[in-house]
């Protein structure tokens, strides 16, 4: 059983970081000092489940948990430096901070150290988040200790309802688009203009019109989804745009 430490002060370690190619020691003190932080520990960079769910969310709501009061967002692991580094390319993940727990220092003082040796893993975190304000853990949410490798609370839409249960999530867009093509343009920037972020899937390298065909059935690009809903081209994504904003975010 992990012990909850929800109103104590997070471990005194020093962190050996990578940003930009050169070393940086981050202390405590410079993470959490006069800041709220939300953290979420996980068990290895490059793993399944800390890569396709864990980050991206937390990276595709740092802007909310912002709004929100939140300084800063911060994923720890038991990696080293390099790994956290690249692993932090490979994301596109910007919005977050990583910190390698190289030596397990402040996992172990945690509490949240666990041995993974049977999967060749070694020491490794367990999963759990917390908000941390000005150094003291105000809430956490632990996995449930049981075997295998629970994601069910540390999630960041957990941590969201958490901090603010009314917080309006950023809607989710994608768009096909082709190089040159002057009508994706004009997508791109009534996006922007909209204050809107999203995902562009340009065509080729594995993606052609045959794709978007299948999931949209449009033969021209841009071709827009939001939250799952096809809006179309760039004349239907403007008189979408042209509705209530409370629609576009359902």
């Amino acid at each position: 059983m992990f012990e909850n430490r929800e109103g104590q002060r997070v471990p005194q370690v020093t962190f050996r970081t990578r940003a930009g190619g050169q070393w940086h020691d981050v202390s405590s003190d410079d993470l959490f000092a006069g800041k709220t932080v939300v953290v979420f520990a996980l068990p290895g960079a490059f793993t399944p489940t800390c890569s396709s769910s864990h980050v991206p969310r937390y990276n595709e709501l740092a802007p909310v948990f912002a709004e929100n009061g939140v300084d800063e967002v911060v994923c720890i692991s038991v990696n080293d430096g390099f790994v956290m580094e690249a692993w932090q390319r490979e994301q596109q993940a910007g919005r977050l901070r990583f910190i390698p727990d190289g030596n397990a220092e402040f996992t172990e003082k945690m509490g949240m150290l666990v041995d993974k040796s049977d999967l060749g893993f070694g020491r490794r975190s367990w999963r759990y988040s917390m908000l941390v304000k000005d150094g003291v853990i105000e809430k956490m949410f632990i996995e449930p200790d049981v075997e295998g490798d629970p994601f069910e609370v540390s999630d960041a839409d957990t941590m969201l309802r958490y901090i603010n249960p009314e917080a309006a999530e950023p809607a989710a867009v994608a768009l096909f688009t082709r190089v040159g093509c002057p009508h994706c343009e004009r997508a791109k920037r009534l996006l922007h203009d909209h204050g809107l972020n999203y995902e562009e899937i340009p065509l080729g390298a594995g993606v052609s019109m045959t794709a978007v065909r299948a999931v949209s059935s449009g033969i021209t690009v841009p071709q827009v989804f939001v939250n799952g809903r096809w809006i179309g081209g760039a004349d239907q994504l403007e008189e979408y745009l042209k509705g209530d904003s409370g629609d576009r975010a359902a």
